[in-house]
């Protein structure tokens, strides 16, 4: 009923607003534009639906996702057409150019008057180039060139019959002009050699010259513009100036596109442009090509036929209209889509082969109305679809059958009442990928390489699954429709910069050239085939993505070539890590097969013996470590390009090993470990627990279970885990002496022997620890253990308080801690106590253990298991988090402020609850994704990830420990329906907007990969501009120095004395999980500082610190008593107004921040003012 009222208010307001000029704020929450917010109902109640309302409301819900849907799509589409208004002001300059072009006096001349130069640049008409494309004429050419009047001249393209679509990044509308070349200029044979095109450059250069000059009256500047880099594709840009004439239109946007074409009367036969004719003779004594000649020039004769095509189209799109009501819609929407995602032109890279391809997705759109005409022996076709389809509904097909289409090996002609020109046998072979539209004879897949095609595909299987999608977790029209998905870092797993400026290609013939119209585009179109075939199932889709086409002036004839292009790799996990390439057998030696194997590898393909047996060819990736194997796409990648196009490797930029080298330890420190490794850390754990669970009648209750919590031991920790240093080899300095603690949480046997007194338990607890210590020590040599109080401060004496320290014969150590159930039905008892027997400070104690209790041993176990499910489920997670951690951690806010599993839970969200093609495959693009979350984020409404799974039920437990949250983040899973087990006490609003404004800084900053411009590392140096205060500490006196992103390197050196305060000393026993600094700021949190300041620091090894002061108590308040703060008198002179009476004080700064660095006597080497305040 809502949505209706709604439907009905938007469509008047779009009837009272209809051709005027307006400017889009976008969709709303209630799916409506900004124009319908402001309509008020007058103070009378609204209607009730009458039966054709409602029939409306449920056909919307049947054609569309839902009626609300329905109305997104209805306020998107007048936002991406042109305004009325905009035609109304175009029509009298088409007609004065109209009158202009038809007026033009005839022009002979002979080409060898105007040859292409030797010295590589184009030939002219004045001071106009002429865009003459290969092969270009030289100056023993026997025919001429010459320029008449126009035959005809039309407008043509999306812009006449009205289905233009807004591009991106606020391009001008395009209005294409049919300009047809008298047939006269032209012979029969004009179709070879590329007779027709250097006509048609000379023809488009008269035209340019002639209205860029004042006597035109046109007050237009004139630009040529190629897509693809062709020059055969080559049009002239009219842009008007801005001046005072009756047809000034330089306020709209939009440019005039000149287009000459071939009439239908022309004496070049159209059967001559079969894709399986060759239509080049050209012999050039000094070729070095030694190929077979006269080859099928597939590409060049489909874009001859273009030429006679642009009519024919016209009048088939406006077939469709007339007969498909939605149609016009469906095209817009697929065309949106298509832009959405680099399939079309703009300031970003986009998919190469696609731009200028507009034709494509009427063509598609066409097939699903229209059939597809059978051929041969097929017996599979796709029928036709009907015309009583919504607009969504063919979207939805038209993407289908992108998804489902196997492009490679099936070629598709869409059903044609007079039947296609050429047989479709003479399409097969010469092309990758074959669709044919009804109006047209060429192939509109002619161009785009397979890799692209796939790229498209895979596309569209992720917008089927975002549209499939029964969560409520994304918005399916904003995700599919409004989101700008052509950002590099968060698409594609692997980015590849290379520059082809230096490339050498060892097989690319003269013929390739001709057909493709220029050496960069025969360049990329050998480089798609042979990434395509190296990789292989290791990819899902591999994108070549270029600049845009820009205009260019009229004096430059020939466009510019992509001097670097950009690889973009999406992996298959199963398949993209292997270390082999398996090729033919022995037996097959001499087979094509093989010789076509080692022609791709070169150097690297070898015949090797395997341990089943077999002997094949192969391909071997040899790698040290995990890391090294994420890079094997990407080690390919680069081998192909040095092997086939001499394109070496300084010349291919990537930035993994950038990421890499922020997870790993220096050298020197790594050296003095016995061992390191996630799976060394779990092998010690499970040895560990064995030898507890294995000492039977040694304790006095039996182990059933040991629970790990330690984001070690699930793939999760920044660095990866370490032993002790070897004491024999070198003894540790104070700033490489930090060895983490792994905790543990162990349970006993259940018994009816533990008492009922809470402060009882804990000394039972100690008794346990001190009977596991002794037993394991003698029942392992080499083990140490000893037990430990940890009581921060504000923990009563109730809570867990006793852990016991474990150093494994290998250098491992780990925390253990026993699990009691009996304490939470104890401290449940207290909570739901009355008043009056309990006291608010028991309570208070009560709730604090109660909120430890759950989140260490009921929540963190549960936590951990889900989270190293996920690592064993996606090959990206353990990085992704870990690569976060260190992003934030980097930035002050990691601990204090965003706990270890809230960031767990943040990652999990862009892996769950996500279709399969969305998931990332390498942790670069999954911390990519990750940012682009928090940029986007709204976390008042909370954030749901389906961590655990749908057998996890509620535990009733979370409601009790998480009450009187602070946080502001809600991040819901279905044990913590409340999502506030990891955010209870941080982040604050203060925290919250830190982490947002950081995210949107490091998104914008990692755009500059595509400008070449990206520095890893810079995205983790932390500004200190906005804190009133920073702190230095003294790092050679800081145990986890050696983890700060940007640790000198020179405190470690082994000829360099450390400076030790204190009674540390270099021969003193390592102290397990020691970190100074984590208590100094522990320390500064107390009350009486957290009501004045907020701290923000790095723990992983963070030289410096800084600090905010609350704004409250920097300004004059009055005098109390039992202040909140340390206070100065301010100065009589300096009091205004009717206080001048009172006496005011002021916050004392430098007595506070004096305080701070006395507390930390020994740490401390200085502070300063910062610039965060402004004063």
């Amino acid at each position: 009923m809502k949505e209706l009222m709604i439907m009905k208010k938007a469509n008047l307001m779009n009837l009272a607003n209809a051709g005027e000029e307006e400017v889009w704020s976008g969709i709303l929450p209630n799916g409506v534009g900004h124009h319908a917010q402001g309509h008020t109902s007058g103070g009378k109640a609204d209607k009730t639906p009458t039966g054709a309302e409602l029939s409306t409301i449920k056909m919307a819900q049947e054609l569309f996702v839902s009626s609300s849907f329905k109305l997104q799509i209805d306020a998107l589409l007048p936002n991406v057409r042109p305004k009325c208004l905009r035609k109304q002001l175009l029509d009298s300059f088409l007609f004065s150019l109209h009158a202009y072009l038809s007026s033009l006096p005839p022009l002979i001349l002979s080409i060898r008057w105007q040859p292409s130069r030797r010295d590589g640049k184009s030939a002219t008409l004045g001071i106009v180039s002429i865009p003459y494309p290969l092969p270009v004429p030289t100056e023993d050419a026997n025919w001429k060139v010459a320029f008449e009047k126009p035959a005809n001249i039309t407008v043509v393209g999306s812009w006449i019959n009205n289905v233009s679509v807004k591009s991106k990044d606020d391009q001008p509308w395009v209005v294409d002009l049919a300009v047809e070349m008298p047939s006269g200029l032209f012979q029969e044979k004009d179709y070879m050699n590329g007779r027709f095109f250097h006509k048609r450059a000379f023809y488009l250069a008269v035209i340019a010259k002639l209205v860029s000059e004042p006597a035109s009256k046109l007050n237009v500047d004139a630009f040529y513009e190629s897509k693809r880099c062709d020059p055969r594709l080559t049009t002239l840009i009219l842009q008007p100036k801005h001046g005072k004439t009756t047809a000034d239109f330089s306020h709209l946007n939009t440019v005039i596109r000149i287009i000459p074409t071939l009439s239908t009367s022309s004496p070049i036969r159209l059967a001559r442009l079969s894709p399986a004719r060759s239509n080049f003779r050209v012999h050039l004594p000094d070729a070095v090509d030694s190929g077979p000649k006269h080859l099928p020039t597939p590409l060049y004769n489909a874009i001859l036929m273009l030429a006679s095509s642009p009519q024919r189209d016209v009048l088939s799109v406006n077939a469709l209209k007339n007969d498909i009501p939605a149609y016009r819609d469906a095209l817009s929407l697929l065309r949106v889509w298509a832009n959405q995602r680099g399939y079309g032109e703009g300031r970003r890279p986009c998919i190469y082969g696609f731009e200028g391809a507009a034709s494509l997705w009427n063509a598609v759109l066409e097939l699903v109305i229209r059939g597809e005409e059978p051929y041969g022996k097929m017996n599979t076709r796709r029928y036709p679809l009907g015309g009583g389809l919504s607009s969504y509904q063919l979207f939805k097909a038209a993407l289908d059958f992108i998804f489902h289409h196997d492009f490679s090996n099936k070629p598709v002609f869409v059903k044609s009442k007079d039947g296609h020109l050429f047989p479709p046998e003479e399409y097969l072979g010469e092309n990758e990928a074959v669709l044919v539209g009804s109006s047209s004879c060429s192939n509109v897949l002619a161009g785009i390489p397979l890799t692209s095609i796939y790229m498209l595909q895979h596309d569209a299987w992720a917008t089927l699954e975002v549209l499939d999608s029964n969560t409520s977790k994304i918005d399916p029209f904003t995700e599919v429709f409004l989101t700008d998905h052509r950002d590099l870092v968060s698409r594609f797993d692997v980015i590849l910069s290379v520059d082809l400026s230096s490339a050498s290609p060892r097989r690319l013939s003269i013929h390739d050239v001709y057909d493709n119209g220029s050496f960069s585009s025969a360049l990329i179109a050998s480089l798609s085939t042979y990434l395509r075939k190296a990789l292989g199932p290791r990819v899902k889709a591999l994108a070549i993505l270029h600049p845009s086409s820009q205009p260019r002036p009229i004096s430059q004839g020939l466009p510019a070539s992509h001097s670097t292009v950009f690889l973009g790799l999406i992996l298959d996990p199963e398949y993209a890590f292997r270390l082999v390439d398996h090729g033919p057998g022995a037996a097959e030696a001499q087979s094509h097969m093989t010789e076509a194997f080692r022609e791709l590898w070169g150097s690297k393909a070898e015949l090797r013996r395997f341990q089943d047996g077999s002997i094949t060819e192969s391909v071997v990736w040899h790698v040290l470590d995990s890391d090294e194997r994420a890079h094997i796409p990407a080690m390919i990648v680069r081998h192909i390009l040095e092997e086939h196009f001499g394109i070496r490797e300084d010349a291919v930029t990537s930035w993994q090993f950038k990421f890499d080298a922020l997870l790993r330890l220096p050298p020197f420190i790594a050296s003095q470990c016995r061992a390191a490794g996630f799976r060394a850390a779990l092998a010690s754990f499970q040895k560990l627990a064995s030898s507890i669970k294995a000492l039977g009648q040694e304790l006095p209750l039996a182990v059933i279970n040991i629970s790990p919590i330690a984001p070690e031991l699930r793939y999760t920790s920044v660095f990866a885990p370490i032993s002790v240093p070897v004491r024999t080899v070198s003894t540790p300095r104070p700033y490489s002496r930090y060895v983490p603690l792994m905790p543990l949480n162990l349970e006993f046997e259940k018994s009816a022997r533990w008492p009922d007194d809470l402060v009882a338990i804990q000394k039972m607890k100690l008794a346990f620890l001190e009977r596991l210590a002794q037993v394991l020590a003698k029942a392992i040599p080499g083990l140490h253990a000893r037990i430990a109080i940890t009581l921060p401060p504000g923990v009563p004496t109730t809570a867990d308080h006793a852990q016991l320290e474990i150093t494994t014969p290998d250098g491992w150590a780990f925390s253990l801690r026993v699990w009691h159930d009996r304490e939470a039905t104890l401290l449940d008892r207290v909570l739901h106590a009355s008043n009056v027997s309990c006291s608010s400070h028991d309570l208070e104690n009560a709730h604090i253990a109660r909120r430890l209790y759950t989140r260490r041993f009921i929540a963190a176990p549960l936590h951990h298991r889900a989270v190293a499910a996920l690592y064993h489920r996606f090959v990206a997670f353990g990085g992704t988090v870990r690569l976060v951690k260190r992003w934030l951690a980097a930035h002050w806010l990691l601990r204090l402020h965003v706990s270890e599993e809230a960031v767990e839970v943040l990652c999990a969200a862009v892996f769950v609850g996500v279709g399969l093609a969305q998931v990332p495959t390498t942790r670069e693009r999954g911390f990519a994704c990750v940012v682009r979350l928090l940029r986007d984020w709204n976390w008042l409404e909370g954030m749901s990830v389906m961590l655990y799974g749908i057998s996890e039920q509620r535990h009733d437990t979370y409601s009790s420990a998480v009450s009187g949250a602070k946080g502001v983040w809600m991040l819901k899973t279905e044990a913590d329906p409340d999502g506030r087990m990891w955010t209870m006490d941080s982040p604050d609003v203060v925290a919250a907007l830190r982490v947002r404004a950081l995210a949107q800084a490091t998104h914008a900053y990692l755009q500059g990969i595509e400008s070449g411009l990206l520095d890893v590392s810079g995205m983790f140096v932390h500004p200190e501009d906005d804190y009133d205060f920073v702190v230095k500490l003294q790092p050679t006196v800081h145990p986890r120095h050696f983890q700060n992103i940007t640790a000198d390197p020179s405190v470690w050196a082994k000829n360099r004395r450390a400076s030790i305060t204190g009674s540390e000393s270099s021969s003193a026993p390592l102290r397990l999980g020691f970190d100074p600094v984590e208590m100094y700021l522990d320390d500064l949190t107390v009350p009486c500082l957290r009501d004045t300041a907020k701290f923000f620091y790095d723990p992983l090894g963070g030289d410096r610190f800084g600090g905010i002061w609350d704004p409250s108590i920097t300004r004059p308040v009055p005098f109390r008593v039992m202040n909140r703060f340390s206070s100065i008198p301010v100065p009589k002179e300096h009091e205004k107004g009717k206080g001048k009476d009172r006496n005011f004080v002021n916050f004392n700064e430098s007595a506070v921040l004096s305080e701070i660095v006395r507390m930390g006597e020994g740490l401390v080497i200085g502070s300063k003012a910062g610039g965060g305040r402004k004063k």
